[in-house]
């Protein structure tokens, strides 16, 4: 009730459990919990006029009391998981039903539909298309890629399309969960498929996109099989340089010299008809070593393949995306159409406060000033402590999950010096199980089997 009910965001909440012949159970509760919401409190029939006394008398002033027309017409406001929200439009969902009726899904919806148009448009008009979709960290980019990709999921639709993603992890686990979910309602329908055949079905879908890249390497004449290809995190696609080392160092391919968009490009305008890439750009993060920037799709197009369409937002301005002087070139190209509805700039991932993601922007830009008044903003329901005791982390993180909420530890892949904390990075983990086997795990294989 508490994240997702929107009459109870703001309110103390006290769940009770009421069993009229148990035993009395003392309750010690002196203040009211920081986040209001406590744990569950045992009565019996009584004792539960006192507990509810008791509870009422923690709470003073105004501020505490609850308007009771608009706590009952309060929304539900779920925000899904990635792996739910796959699952949901896997299974022929629209964004629109698998998230919150505000302003974020309202976007989305608009972002999806205009892709979606775009993509219409080529096929009709026999064009190849590139769209840049920007978005704050957790708007929904990937969710907008989905949706696109499953549109049009049939091998037998011309319109045929491929999720793609340098995320490793990511797509192990979105194929892991659909694999399952799929073996699930197989067996519910009363046929049996082999999690083998359906790991291989869901592949076709969600694909790693250096393995994309290395099929387009194999024959360099033939097509994709999808018209539509959509690059989550583009911006992290590999510079020329980067990708020239690459290849010749580990794929004994000592001429080649375009850098990965511009060869992701011209796989797909292998197409003799028409294509469209959709480049999912996030904001808010640091580009890494090797990483080109959204800057050079645009310049390998402009370069490369001038009769390729271009349409993006004129929000793609923040540094982050690296864009650099990306909106005044673009500006004097006949081939760009600016198209608003391409950046998603309200954030749907963090249901607690809408202004996580501008504070991790401002820490990145180094605006202390502002990060320091945004953090006193969002700082009573989105607690965020600094320790350098690490017992002292996971203790408190223990203690503030609740139920089935799960935590977790995010470390640098240059901190060996963990290791005595019995943190070794150098070990090698499975994603997959932490994500989807459940707050109780199991969370290691043996021999194959979990």
């Amino acid at each position: 009730m508490q994240n997702f009910h929107e009459g109870s965001h703001h309110v103390t909440l006290v769940p009770m459990l009421v069993a009229t012949k148990a035993p009395s159970i003392d309750f010690q509760v002196n203040a009211l919990p920081e986040d209001r919401l406590f744990s569950p409190i045992c009565c019996n029939a009584s004792s539960l006029g006192n507990t509810i006394k008791r509870v009422l008398d923690l709470q003073t002033g105004t501020e505490n009391v609850i308007d009771i027309s608009h706590w009952e017409g309060g929304g539900y406001k779920p925000t899904p998981t990635i792996i739910e929200a796959t699952l949901a439009l896997y299974n022929g969902h629209s964004v629109a039903n698998i998230s919150r009726r505000d302003a974020s899904i309202k976007n989305l919806s608009h972002t999806s539909a205009s892709v979606a148009e775009i993509v219409k448009k080529s096929k009709a008009n026999s064009e190849k298309s590139i769209v840049i979709v920007t978005g704050v960290p957790g708007a929904g980019k990937t969710l907008v890629g989905l949706d696109i990709a499953t549109t049009h999921i049939d091998p037998r639709d011309e319109l045929y399309s491929v999720f793609l993603s340098g995320n490793g992890p990511l797509v192990k686990i979105l194929q892991e969960a659909l694999a399952r979910d799929k073996v699930t309602r197989s067996a519910e329908a009363g046929q049996k498929i082999k999690k083998g055949k359906a790991i291989s079905e869901v592949k076709a879908f969600i694909q790693n996109v250096h393995h994309f890249r290395d099929e387009g390497l194999e024959d360099l004449i033939k097509p994709p099989v999808e018209h539509v290809a959509l690059f989550d995190e583009a911006q992290r696609a590999w510079s020329k340089d980067q990708t020239v080392k690459f290849m010749r160092e580990k794929k004994n391919r000592p001429d080649f010299s375009q850098s990965e968009p511009e060869f992701l490009i011209l796989c797909m305008d292998r197409h003799t008809d028409w294509a469209t890439i959709v480049c999912l750009v996030g904001g808010g993060q640091e580009i890494n070593t090797g990483e080109a920037g959204i800057s050079e799709w645009f310049e390998a197009i402009e370069k490369s393949f001038p009769y390729w369409k271009i349409y993006l937002s004129d929000r793609l301005t923040d540094s982050e995306y690296g864009a650099g002087k990306i909106i005044n070139q673009a500006k004097k190209n006949a081939m760009v159409e600016f198209i608003p509805n391409l950046h998603l700039q309200t954030s749907a991932r963090s249901f607690r406060s809408e202004k996580v993601s501008l504070f991790v922007k401002q820490l990145l830009d180094l605006a202390a000033g502002s990060a320091r008044e945004n953090l006193q903003s969002i700082q009573e329901n989105y607690p965020i402590i600094l320790t350098r005791d690490i017992d002292c982390a996971k203790n408190w993180l223990r203690q503030k999950a609740r139920g089935s909420e799960r935590y977790g530890m995010l470390v640098s892949s240059q901190a060996y010096r963990l290791k005595p904390y019995s943190i070794d990075i150098r070990a090698k983990t499975n994603p997959v199980h932490w994500f989807l086997n459940g707050k109780t795990g199991p969370f290691v294989e043996i021999n194959g089997k979990e």
